[in-house]
């Protein structure tokens, strides 16, 4: 089998309802009018819903789909799993509720014939139905991980639609320490910091990174409590910049 050109991670914990919905078959569309190797690698996160067999009979049908099973660890364990089993050139993970429509993935992958070896997409100018504490604490969390962590230029680092060359995925998602190593967790899990620390380990090892606007559609897919996510958030740019000064990205 030729080696596919583009990878999609899509992570999944309960998500039967969204499957249901047929947000799969929105991704099967359009990978299969495409006109070079594709896989799309899912990647279950201990769902205790009907996911895990939705996903694994979705696969067995579809041609390019892989299943993958973790232990319910979270989404941040559950993409690093994809993103290192991954054999395209280009890898992208994006969410199973597909808020950004995998068609955007066009938007990105051009900068890779520019010499970029990462390419995010960003909500900046296009939070469509968010609401205002979403927004509010988004512009909160920019001023803080700039100030910290030194991540100027980049307007949004939370968008779950990022693509990475290869061979730099795995040298950056092998390293993550906040949500890198494997542990059981309860319930749904928000791990904010995953996506802070995955670029600004890309700008540390000197990679070319380019910030695309993309098509997004707000969906909830869990209460959000502003309070404590926001404090969430606040500790894992500290853990980020605490293992920063104790040489732990090197």
């Amino acid at each position: 089998m030729a080696k596919p050109y583009l990878s999609v991670v899509i992570p999944a914990y309960n998500e039967e309802t969204n499957i249901r919905i047929g947000t799969l078959d929105k991704v099967s569309r359009y990978m299969e009018s495409r006109d070079y190797g594709w896989e799309v690698i899912l990647v279950d996160d201990g769902s205790d819903d009907g996911t895990a067999k939705l996903l694994e009979e979705y696969a067995r049908v579809n041609h390019g789909f892989i299943i993958m099973h973790n232990p319910h660890q979270g989404k941040a364990a559950t993409v690093i799993t994809g993103m290192l089993a991954a054999k395209g050139d280009v890898v992208l993970f994006t969410d199973l509720d597909q808020a950004t429509p995998l068609s955007q993935v066009e938007k990105l992958l051009p900068w890779f014939n520019r010499e970029f070896d990462v390419v995010i997409g960003s909500r900046s100018n296009r939070r469509e139905g968010a609401p205002i504490t979403r927004i509010a604490m988004a512009r909160g969390f920019m001023l803080l991980r700039s100030i910290i962590l030194g991540l100027h230029g980049i307007t949004d680092t939370q968008c779950g639609f990022k693509a990475f060359r290869q061979a730099v995925a795995r040298d950056i998602f092998c390293r993550l320490k906040l949500y890198g190593d494997s542990h059981a967790v309860a319930g749904s899990m928000v791990t904010a910091g995953f996506d802070i620390e995955v670029l600004f380990l890309a700008k540390k090892l000197g990679y070319a990174l380019k910030e695309v606007p993309v098509e997004w559609h707000y969906v909830e897919t869990r209460r959000v409590n502003p309070l404590k996510d926001s404090w969430q958030g606040l500790l894992d740019i500290l853990r980020i910049r605490f293992n920063a000064w104790k040489g732990l990205y090197r």
